[in-house]
């Protein structure tokens, strides 16, 4: 997810490359729960847990929360969007259980937290890689765009507004740009990792925190341009096209590269793999039905998250997110960004 690219990007993309709604949102496929020994009886666990922020993660705890609820029909999942930093928002205000993140927490996040004396448990869940689509209809465009002309189109103040301004050969068409709000997690990642400096980006184009309107918006429009989750795209492939991404650095054969479960989990997709988070209120931690909906979590939805598009973890990594979540650890250690080589199971064990 070398140029202007910066430390906090490329020590994310290292994490990869060491392990290895309505119609058009992302599947939740049924799956049959496996039995994990709850710690509580069915019919004894109750309760209501409340969820919300990105879209992107939306997918997996969705379809988390879904299979929970077979488990234990008398707790009451919710799980809205809001985009990462809405739901941050609402998480460090003490209105939600649980923050789904694009993104590592803040600074300023954390800052707001501890001022409502709010502590929370960081857990990576999953890797993404954000894909950079067309309409279908689009037969120009080829392999794919490079680095250097995505920052052209979205960087602040772009001169680019026409596709023939791209390339020459291109139509003299207006580019419709579709892509994730100022809320999103996606939207800080993606202006780092593009532009070269977090929400740095050109202010006329389409914006939504909820990528199932940014799938429509692209798939209306034959001019389109956007990005969002991979698995918004895996789940609406046939009304959208996957570009490929040439970093201009990485040996990748012919430079344009495009997401898939290998070249994310392999850290092969430069530079728009990225890890997913979930971030649970440590008292909210402690009532059972919060517990056991986190610890069904990590131990079931490592499949879920496959289901829903995404690339698991590590096995290691899932055990010692767990211990973490188990032992109460607080504090963000992916903020700030993590050592270039360093995997995540190396990270997670750290403490």
């Amino acid at each position: 997810m070398k140029r202007i690219a910066t430390l906090l990007f490329i020590s994310l993309i290292a994490i990869a490359g060491c392990i290895g709604g309505d119609e058009s949102g992302p599947a939740k496929e049924t799956v049959t729960a496996v039995e994990s020994s709850p710690s509580l009886p069915m019919k004894e666990l109750s309760g209501s847990v409340a969820v919300d922020g990105s879209s992107t993660v939306y997918p997996i705890t969705e379809a988390v929360s879904e299979e929970f609820q077979r488990l234990y029909p008398r707790v009451r999942v919710t799980v809205g969007i809001s985009g990462t930093g809405g739901g941050f928002k609402k998480f460090c205000n003490g209105e939600v259980d649980i923050n789904d993140a694009s993104r590592p927490i803040k600074q300023k996040e954390i800052n707001a937290c501890t001022a409502k004396g709010i502590e929370f448990i960081e857990i990576p869940v999953a890797f993404d890689g954000i894909s950079v689509v067309v309409n279908p209809s689009n037969d120009w465009i080829g392999k794919g765009l490079t680095v250097a002309e995505l920052r052209e189109i979205w960087k602040p103040n772009s001169s680019v507004k026409k596709w023939s301004d791209v390339r020459t050969e291109w139509p003299g068409k207006k580019i419709f740009l579709v892509g994730a709000d100022a809320d999103s997690g996606t939207f800080d990642y993606f202006t780092k990792a593009i532009v070269g400096e977090e929400r740095a980006s050109r202010a006329d184009y389409t914006a939504s925190a909820d990528d199932n309107v940014l799938v429509q918006a692209i798939a209306g429009e034959k001019y389109a341009l956007g990005y969002f989750g991979y698995a918004y795209y895996l789940e609406n492939s046939q009304k959208l096209k996957l570009l490929g991404i040439d970093d201009g650095i990485s040996e990748n054969g012919d430079g344009y590269i495009v997401p898939t479960p290998e070249t994310i989990s392999k850290g092969i997709y430069q530079p728009l793999s990225r890890p997913l988070f979930i971030y649970v209120n440590k008292k909210s931690a402690e009532r059972p039905e919060t517990k056991e909906f986190i610890r069904y979590y990590l131990m079931e939805g490592r499949e879920l998250v496959k289901q829903t598009g995404y690339v698991s973890l590590p096995d290691k990594a899932y055990e010692l997110a767990l211990k973490r979540f188990e032992d109460a650890k607080t504090g963000s250690i992916f903020t700030g960004g993590s050592q270039v080589g360093v995997s995540i199971e190396e990270i997670l064990a750290k403490e």
